[in-house]
């Protein structure tokens, strides 16, 4: 497990996984004990079988940071609605038009240079100032939850143990207090004068007469800014790496940008955001041929289960039109993300909007990227880019383009056979 903590795997793990799933789809890590779990069956099921795979990771002996994640039914079918009922169909639907105008700043902010950080200069910003504005935060708060959520982001640190474990601890230790402070005003100032934002919403929010407490609003506070943050910023990031690898997909969706909400899926599934989730097993579980005890920490490793050759033709090529495609990059069943439209919309904006105003993408260097800090995410901390701007026309034309062609307001979800299908609203999935 060691490796999944060097900068070389967590660029590029994909060799990596096609090893280990060709020699055993399930092993064991001897060090910490964790069962990974490597093949697309074997991580479906980990995700889907809740009466073999529970998310309470304090069952294995790890620490619950109180996020509804972490739950299992009934307390997270009960968190769930609670949230969804905040975090509406409605509310991500409406939030295009500031998006794309936020995307717009971003980018006249990056405007008559040849070369950007597309991560620090767009990535980054633009899905923290959503996220403040859904607060109902200043915007320009923003560079603090990126602090915050670098700090939440380095947890992952603890399981190899050590100083820097201790220093993970200790660091999101005062961040959380931090993080407590700043919302208790932000909560105080809601309750005499409710607003239309997520948190008066979530003051808001009943079910069954139960409402969200402070510390849970907290702690989903901490998992927003995290998730939020994390899951946009390297989807971004991810596709712009895949475009410069790959130019002659990129010339097929600048030919038809009909085809970027499946160029955005099959991101998702080829350098998936998030390439492993916990799960702790509630029983003893056989799976891939190995018996796993009860209370066994597990790591669902979806960025191989979305490269496994047994469920996706040629998994390693990168397909804008690629249709089945039924990854698990926002994971599946009760816990599927419940921010997933949030993000595909974001990224599509972003993605229209930056191929709107460039003639051409190019990584800046042939340098390696710098990976982010946590081995389950896989993104870069910094991508330096070469553009060749568009004219002020092609440009002015290209936006219009985005608004019309190929960006609806709908979003594509995977259906139960697996093809994308598009809704009329950026519909959550069931909490059921």
């Amino acid at each position: 497990m060691r490796f999944l903590f060097s900068d070389d795997v967590r660029r590029d793990p994909y060799p990596w996984y096609a090893e280990l799933r060709r020699a055993s789809p399930v092993l064991r890590d001897p060090r910490t004990g964790t069962w990974m779990v490597f093949d697309y069956h074997g991580v479906r099921r980990a995700l889907d079988d809740h009466d073999a795979f529970g998310s309470d990771v304090s069952a294995a002996g790890y620490g619950n940071l109180g996020w509804f994640i972490f739950f299992d039914p009934p307390r997270h079918t009960k968190m769930r609605a609670l949230i969804s009922r905040a975090f509406t169909p409605r509310t991500v639907a409406g939030l295009e038009p500031r998006v794309r105008e936020i995307a717009r700043g971003l980018l006249d902010t990056t405007a008559g240079r040849d070369a950007f950080d597309v991560v620090g200069d767009f990535a980054v910003p633009l899905p923290l100032m959503v996220i403040a504005e859904l607060l109902g935060a200043p915007a320009d708060d923003w560079s603090r939850f990126r602090r915050w959520s670098d700090v939440i982001l380095e947890l992952a640190l603890t399981l190899q143990g050590g100083a820097e474990a201790q220093h993970a601890v200790a660091a999101f230790t005062a961040v959380r207090a931090e993080m407590a402070r700043y919302l208790a005003e932000l909560l105080d100032v809601r309750r005499d004068a409710p607003r239309d934002d997520l948190l008066s919403r979530l003051l808001a929010a009943e079910v069954d007469g139960s409402r969200l407490s402070d510390g849970e609003i907290l702690a989903f506070f901490q998992l927003l800014l995290l998730a939020g943050h994390e899951t946009t910023t390297n989807l971004i990031g991810n596709a712009v790496i895949s475009f410069a690898e790959h130019p002659e997909q990129l010339a097929r969706l600048r030919a038809d940008p009909t085809l970027l909400p499946s160029a955005v899926e099959e991101v998702l599934r080829y350098r998936s955001p998030v390439q492993a989730v916990f799960r702790v097993t509630r029983r003893d579980v056989t799976l891939g041929g190995h018996a796993i005890p009860a209370r066994s920490l597990v790591l669902a490793m979806i960025g191989s289960a979305n490269r496994d050759p047994s469920r996706f033709p040629a998994p390693d090529a990168f397909d804008v039109a690629r249709a089945p495609n039924a990854h698990v990059a926002f994971g599946h069943g009760i816990h599927f993300c419940l921010g997933a439209p949030l993000s595909r919309l974001e990224a599509r904006v972003a993605l229209g909007e930056l191929l709107a105003r460039t003639e051409t993408i190019a990584l800046a260097d042939d340098q390696p990227w710098e990976p982010r800090a946590a081995f389950h995410v896989h993104g870069a901390t910094r991508l330096p880019i070469h553009v060749t701007p568009r004219s002020a026309s092609a440009t002015t034309q290209g936006s219009a383009n985005t608004n019309t062609v190929g960006d609806p307001t709908c979003s594509l979800t995977n259906r139960p056979d697996g093809r994308p299908e598009a809704t009329a609203t950026y519909c959550l999935p069931s909490t059921a």
